[in-house]
């Protein structure tokens, strides 16, 4: 029997496994065989919209998205296989994390979706964080409702659940109104030895709002924490037929705990386990270090989450990454363009991120921001990009190229330094994926000399976060008794994956500090261009 008909037997047997994420321009379904590689896809394409100042999915087009996803989905199984897809081992849900959804007593929709994008919370998470001594982002869903309670907002009085985007899905799905540890982080601080919700904030939170009258305490409406692994119901025959109208998928699959995209893009890359993590970076970038203890106080530039097994990590997030290195090199092919060549992006982003090693390794005096919007992990609300150069800078291409992949991870690093330098976290090593590391060995070089940490690239990465939440479905059936997650990535997904691996450059360590010496001063560069409004 070939490889084809083994995999179209055990669709037919109804032993694969399916992940979905929900993202924010796309949703995507995965579905994979019992060696845990992809056999199938779907996806639908969506875009938030900006209602009345809030930015906002409708959730007729949750359920309309996640349809034509599964239908995608089914109809590659079937042009692939030959086969319909009608039962599964196991499924999950992911999608993007925070952000709120309040609904009241009767399961009704009381406000609509106000997704993480939203930054219109800044007085609940000031005051939240005062009162917790533990950093509260703008996104988390506590600070939502504390700023619609300070908002004065009607609909507060009237909650009685609260969840995230997959913890709803989930909970139309299989009637349970539970929330997977890393997506749980997210609205309300957690207490790591509990895998739990920290109490003494709970109790906290409750007083605050005492005066308010509200008949609800805050535990009362988050849902139930799970960590991976654990039972989270099943399917029931309403939520398969929310997934597949036409009645083929059929109820009773077991389903994960469902989660945020962070946790699903940790799985993904293999960094849940202590003293790991791994970098995002393409328009954004942000880094997840798995911690072996919790920081020793409160910082604005770092937020506190989970991996799905409920392990604490420490989130680095900044606005800005490649899009300044992007419009650079799109004005290296208009020149080439001018003067007749046929340009190959890829050979031409190759080109100039190779040249950038061979620069000096502090850039040669050159500096650069590449601030497209704000970046609050410098402190600004917006930003300009810009280029800077004294007399003395050695000014040439390798330098021009090789400070403007510096700067693109500028802000991460100073994030990271406070882990690394300021609180002596321990990192063995680093998954990089995304746009930045596509030329072999470039991105990877720049973040290892940034961090002074090993940093691999699997070619698994691309897979994504709905690989990650099917992973994550797969290790509810079929993990051993005990098994952690850690070892079911490290024996059972990743034991064979293909990478590379670039330890730090002792020269690139020391050049990147003494740009970032630099970087730092220039900062009020950077100011004056915002304040002048240039």
């Amino acid at each position: 029997m070939g490889k084809r008909e083994e995999i179209r037997e055990r669709i037919k047997a109804g032993k694969a496994v399916l992940g979905i994420e929900l993202g924010s321009t796309r949703i995507k379904a995965v579905l994979i065989d019992e060696d845990k590689s992809p056999i199938a896809s779907g996806s639908y394409d969506w875009e938030n919209r900006y209602v009345d100042h809030i930015w906002t999915y409708d959730m007729a087009e949750v359920w309309k998205g996640l349809q034509g996803c599964c239908r995608d989905l089914v109809k590659d199984v079937q042009e692939k296989y030959d086969v319909r897809l009608t039962s599964l081992a196991a499924a999950g849900i992911s999608a993007m994390m925070h952000g709120y959804l309040a609904f009241d007593e009767n399961g009704e929709l009381l406000v609509p979706f106000r997704t993480w994008r939203n930054t219109i919370t800044g007085e609940a998470s000031e005051k939240l964080s005062e009162l917790f001594s533990y950093h509260i982002p703008q996104r988390w869903s506590i600070a939502h409702l504390y700023q619609a309670v300070l908002n004065g907002e009607e609909h507060v009085k009237k909650v009685r659940f609260l969840t995230t985007l997959s913890g709803y899905i989930h909970w139309k799905l299989t009637g349970q109104k539970v929330l997977g540890s890393g997506d749980a982080a997210g609205m309300f601080p957690m207490n790591i030895a509990d895998r739990d919700y920290d109490s003494v904030m709970l109790n906290q939170f409750d007083a605050l709002v005492a005066d308010y009258g509200f008949p609800w305490k805050i535990r009362e409406l988050l849902p139930k924490v799970l960590v991976a692994g654990q039972d989270a119901g099943c399917l029931t025959e309403e939520g398969a037929k929310l997934l597949d109208p036409s009645g083929s998928l059929m109820p009773g699959i077991p389903m994960c705990p469902p989660e945020g995209d962070a946790g699903t893009g940790m799985t993904a890359t293999n960094s849940v386990a202590v003293r790991t993590g791994n970098v995002s970076a393409g328009t954004s970038v942000f880094a997840m270090a798995v911690l072996e203890k919790d920081l020793s106080r409160p910082y604005e530039e770092i937020d506190l989450v989970t991996t799905p097994a409920g392990d604490l990590v420490a989130m680095v997030h900044c606005n800005n990454c490649t899009s300044d290195l992007n419009a650079w090199v799109g004005l290296f092919r208009e020149f080439a363009e001018a003067f007749g060549m046929d340009v190959d992006m890829d050979q031409l982003f190759g080109t100039l991120y190779n040249k950038a090693l061979e620069g000096d390794p502090d850039c040669g005096g050159l500096l650069a921001y590449n601030y497209f919007s704000g970046e609050h992990i410098t402190g600004f609300d917006e930003g300009r990009p810009l280029f800077v150069r004294s007399p003395e800078s050695r000014f040439n291409l390798a330098n021009f190229m090789r400070v403007h992949l510096y700067t693109s991870l500028g802000a991460l690093k100073t994030g990271m330094d406070i882990l690394i330098k300021k609180e002596n976290v321990t990192l063995d090593r680093i998954m990089g994926h995304g746009g930045l590391f596509k030329t072999k060995g470039v991105g990877q070089r720049i973040l290892a000399g940034a961090i002074n940490t090993p940093v691999y690239v699997m070619e698994t990465a691309g897979e994504g976060g709905a690989w990650g939440i099917a992973l994550l479905a797969d290790y509810l059936v079929h993990r051993e008794d005990g098994e952690s997650l850690t070892d079911y990535l490290a024996e059972k997904v990743f034991h064979e994956a293909k990478g590379t691996g670039i330890d730090p450059v002792a020269e690139d360590v020391a050049g990147y500090e003494k740009f970032m010496e630099k970087y730092t001063r220039g900062l009020a560069v950077e100011r004056a261009a915002v304040d002048a409004g240039i």
